[in-house]
Parts: C-alpha cells; structure tokens; sequence
C-alpha cells in the first residue's frame, strides 16, 4: 500500500507553521510540526521523512545547527530551509550547512510547494539505489550486489529492512523504531533480529552491526 509522504515542518512563527501544517497537508502530506530547534532534532532523530522544511532562526537550536547535527548522524532527508535570511551569502550558509534548496520569506506558496516536489523527484531517483559496505542495494530489482559475487535477491521485508538503516547509516535503531518502519503489522520486536539473522546469512555479518544495549545500525564493513 502506497503512504503519504512524510514531512517534518520546523518553524516557531505559530501562525505561519499553522497554515503551512494546513497547506502542505491538503497537498497530501502527513505534516509533522515542531516550533523549536530542540523538538525539531528530536523528530528528525527519531523518525524517518521523505523531505524536511525548515526556518533558520528557531529557539533553542539554530535551524543552520540543527541541520548540521542531523547531517552528522547520517539522516540524509532532502532539505528546503525556509528564511527571512535571504542574501547570497545566507543561503551559501544554508546549502554548506547541508540543505538542499533554500528559499527566502517572503514566498510564494505555489513555488514552496514546486520545490517540494522537484526536490523529492530528485530524491527519489538517487534513492533507488543505496550505498552499503562493499555493495550497493538496488531498491527496483531488491537485489544486492557486493564486491566479487553475484547479485543476492532480498524478499520485500528484508529490503525494507536493510533499506532503512542504509538510508541512515549513521543512526542507531532500536527494534522498537524498526519495527514501526518495517514490520508495523507484527506484535513482537523479535522479527527484527529474525530478519537481521536473515540478511546476515545471505550478505555477511559485517552488513549490519548490533550496537549493545541499543540496537543495530548499517554496518561499517569492519
């Protein structure tokens, strides 16, 4: 079954995260809002977006900071920052502090919503195949192919799986948070390690690690 896109909206102007929350949802998002810098790290740590908008002057957290912190723990969500900060040299800032496009307050609403779009289009095709270690995972054939060998086919649950952390390879995932992205219909958190245990006997045990007392994560090809 096809999902709306989720998007994660950052912005502390309560009125304009109001009607952006409202627009963007008629516009068939799922919206999730948080008016400050620290909220808006939280979401993004621990929830999984299809694309992220966010003002640069929030309390708390600058939105520059947050995105860099994202960045750093390997959440790759493509990026549009929204700011009345818009000369050349704040959106040189903006796109060096990982953003993807960057557009200036006032705007248009019918341009946010194309740049939305054009950038999840983007995101999209770069995603269908997704770097691991020593391979790669192509999301159209659910295959893998690694160094020396020939591709390994992967069921729907395992590709959704290994697809999760390979789009966060820096993040940390409890089996509580990869259950709810991949195996929402399942009642035990055990799946998970039965489906760690399944890509680890096709694709080695390097391609995943556990991370003690906190969960697994993509592996580091150690």
């Amino acid at each position: 079954m096809s999902e709306l896109p989720r998007l994660l909206l950052v912005e502390d102007d309560r009125q304009l995260l109001a009607m952006l929350d409202t627009l963007l949802t008629e516009e068939g998002y799922r919206v999730d809002t948080a008016a400050d810098g620290q909220q808006g790290l939280h979401l993004g740590l621990t929830r999984s977006y299809d694309v992220v908008v966010l003002d640069r002057g929030l309390p708390a957290i600058d939105g520059l900071d947050l995105l860099s912190r994202l960045r750093l723990r390997g959440v790759i969500t493509p990026t549009l920052v929204l700011s009345a900060l818009a000369n050349p040299a704040d959106r040189v800032a903006g796109l060096d502090a990982g953003a993807e496009d960057y557009l200036g307050k006032p705007f248009d609403l019918d341009e946010l919503l194309a740049r939305l779009r054009a950038l999840r289009r983007r995101h999209l095709d770069a995603a269908r195949s997704l770097p691991l270690p020593g391979g790669r995972l192509e999301l159209d054939t659910r295959s893998v192919t690694l160094a020396d060998r020939d591709p390994v086919r992967l069921s729907e649950r395992e590709c959704d799986l290994l697809a999760a952390l390979a789009t966060r390879p820096g993040t940390v995932f409890s089996r509580r948070q990869l259950l709810s992205l991949v195996f929402d219909d399942a009642e035990s958190d055990a799946v998970v390690d039965t489906y760690v245990h399944y890509l680890r006997r096709k694709l080695g045990r390097t391609v995943i690690d556990t991370v003690r007392g906190r969960g697994y994560q993509l592996g580091r090809g150690r």
